[in-house]
C-alpha cells in the first residue's frame, strides 16, 4: 500500500534557487508540451496527420537551462500532463488540461526515487537528486520503501515534502461496533452512540484577525497602484502577503490535523461506519452556509475516514442521498415531515419520546445501513 509522509524542509538560499528553477522549468515543460500536444490535433484535424505526443527531452537542446535541473522532475511533468488529459476524456467536467502559471501561489515538482537518490541521512537531512542534502524537520519516521518525493512551496514561502513510500499498513482489531453517523454546523459529527464530535470553527476563531490583515493587504495594494508600481515590485504589499498566508497555511493546518485526529478515532473505535451522502459541493454554493461549510470541511474529513477505513480493514458505507434522517421517529417510525433548522428537539406525535434531532438523524442512518446491509445479503 502507498503512504504518503509530510516533512517542512529548511532549505539554504543555494536550494532555496535550486527548487525555484526547478519549479520554473518544470513549468516550462509542462506548458510547452500541453502547446505542441494541441498544435499537433490541429494539424491532424486539417491534414489527417497522426497526432505526436512530445517528450521533454526534445526541448534540452532549444532550452539548454533544462539539463541543470533534475531530468525525473521533468519526465513527471509529462505524466502529469498525460494523467490530465486523461481526466478530460474520462469525464469533461473536469475541464481540459490547463496552463501552468508562476503566479499560482502553490509551486511543486516530484522526482523518483532510484537506486538511493532520495534518503534519510542522520535523521536530519534529506537526500535528493541533482542537490545536497536538504535540512528537514522529521517529526516522524516515514515507513516502508520511498517511490518517490514531491517538492512544494506554500503561498507563505515555506518549502514542504511528501515522501511516497510503499509499505504494509497493518489492519485493526476488530471491536464489534457498528455506528451511524449524523454531519451538522453545530457539531461536525453526531453519532448514534449520542458521541457528539465538536466543531471546533478554526477560521471563524480566526475571522477577525484575519479580516484585519487582509484590509491591511488591500490597503497596501492601493497604495502601489496609486504610486505605479507592480505588486511584485512593492515590498510593503510582499510582506503582508506572506502575513495573510501563514494565517490562512495555519487555518488549514489546525483544521487538517484535527480532522486527521478524530477519523483516526473512528476509525479505532468502530467496525462499520454507515453515513448520509450528501451532495456538498451543491450545497456550498449556499450564501448563509459557504463559509461554515468550507471550515467544517465535511468532504475532507469523509474522504480521511473513507481510506483510513480501507486500509485498517473497517468499513464507511454510504446510504441514499434523500433519506429523511431528520423526519422520522427512530423509536416507532413515524415520519412528523420538514423540520426547520433552529429546532433541535421535537417531541414524536405518535409516541411521544423526545428526540435530540441529530442523535435521532445518527439512529436512523444506522437503521437504514443495517437494513441496506440486510437486503445486500439476502441477495
Amino acid at each position: 500500500m502507498l503512504k504518503a509522509y509530510r516533512y517542512r524542509l529548511v532549505p539554504n538560499s543555494e536550494q532555496e534557487e535550486f527548487f525555484i528553477k526547478t519549479f520554473g522549468c518544470v513549468r516550462k515543460v509542462y506548458n510547452l508540451m500541453l502547446n505542441d500536444r494541441i498544435e499537433s490535433f490541429k494539424r491532424s484535424q486539417e491534414s489527417g496527420e497522426k497526432i505526436k505526443l512530445p517528450t521533454p527531452a526534445r526541448y534540452k537542446k532549444e532550452f539548454p537551462f533544462l539539463k541543470e535541473v533534475d531530468s525525473l522532475a521533468l519526465a513527471n511533468a509529462q505524466l502529469h500532463l498525460n494523467k490530465a488529459y486523461q481526466q478530460f476524456f474520462k469525464r469533461p467536467a473536469a475541464g481540459f488540461p490547463k496552463w501552468k502559471s508562476r503566479k499560482n501561489p502553490l509551486q511543486s515538482y516530484t522526482t523518483n526515487n532510484q537506486n538511493g537518490t532520495i534518503a534519510i541521512v542522520d535523521g536530519r537531512y534529506l537526500k535528493l537528486p541533482k542537490m545536497k542534502p536538504v535540512r528537514i524537520k522529521l517529526h516522524r519516521h516515514p515507513r516502508g520503501m520511498i517511490k518517490s518525493a514531491t517538492i512544494s512551496q506554500a503561498a507563505s514561502g515555506k518549502f514542504y515534502v511528501s515522501i511516497l513510500c510503499e509499505t504494509d499498513v497493518q489492519q485493526k482489531p476488530k471491536t464489534g461496533s457498528i455506528i451511524g453517523m449524523d454531519l451538522g454546523l453545530t457539531h461536525m459529527a453526531v453519532l448514534s452512540d449520542s458521541t457528539k464530535i465538536l466543531n471546533p470553527k478554526h477560521l471563524a476563531k480566526t475571522a477577525v484577525k484575519l479580516a484585519k490583515a487582509q484590509r491591511k493587504l488591500s490597503h497596501r495594494a492601493q497604495v502601489a497602484k496609486k504610486q505605479g508600481r507592480l505588486l511584485a515590485e512593492s515590498r510593503n504589499y510582499q510582506k503582508q502577503r506572506i502575513v495573510v498566508a501563514k494565517l490562512h497555511e495555519k487555518i488549514a493546518h489546525q483544521r487538517n490535523d484535527y480532522l486527521h485526529k478524530r477519523s483516526t478515532d473512528l476509525v479505532n473505535n468502530h467496525d462499520v461506519i454507515f453515513v448520509e451522502s450528501l451532495n456538498i459541493q451543491s450545497m456550498v454554493r449556499h450564501r448563509r452556509w459557504a463559509r461554515s461549510l468550507h471550515d467544517v470541511s465535511w468532504s475532507s474529513f469523509l474522504s480521511k475516514l473513507t481510506y483510513k477505513a480501507t486500509w485498517y480493514g473497517k468499513q464507511v458505507i454510504p446510504i441514499r442521498r434523500w433519506f429523511a434522517s431528520s423526519q422520522i421517529c427512530s423509536v416507532c417510525g413515524h415520519q412528523d415531515g420538514k423540520k426547520e433548522l433552529h429546532i433541535r428537539e421535537w417531541s414524536c406525535p405518535s409516541c411521544g419520546v423526545q428526540h435530540d434531532r441529530d442523535v435521532n438523524a445518527s439512529l436512523n442512518i444506522r437503521a437504514a445501513g443495517l437494513r441496506l446491509i440486510n437486503l445486500t445479503n439476502s441477495l
